[in-house]
């Protein structure tokens, strides 16, 4: 299986424009300055739209992320079944 590439900047703003709301996809984006770190990702559904950016629902809850902080963008596959737990004997 191929993975399909990330698209930086904006090819990456794009893409979220044209994605069907519902599409699984992971998003890197910069952070406020004096953050921790300098990026992170958001992965999940994608779920709204608006003038300036996007929000993306993560297992943690929504993100909304602007337009202007999108550094990267690519669709992703849904997410696997849960497994079945095991059971002692």
């Amino acid at each position: 299986m191929v993975e399909d590439p990330a698209m930086i900047g904006p090819a990456a703003v794009s893409f979220l424009r044209e994605a069907p709301l519902g599409s699984r996809v992971v998003v890197r984006f910069a952070l406020p300055e004096g953050a921790e770190a300098g990026a992170t990702d958001a992965l999940g559904e994608l779920v709204e739209r608006s003038a300036t950016g996007c929000t993306v629902e993560t297992k943690r809850g929504p993100i909304v992320i602007a337009d202007a902080d999108v550094i990267a963008a690519k669709p992703v596959p849904p997410a696997p079944a849960p497994r079945e737990r095991r059971r002692s004997p």
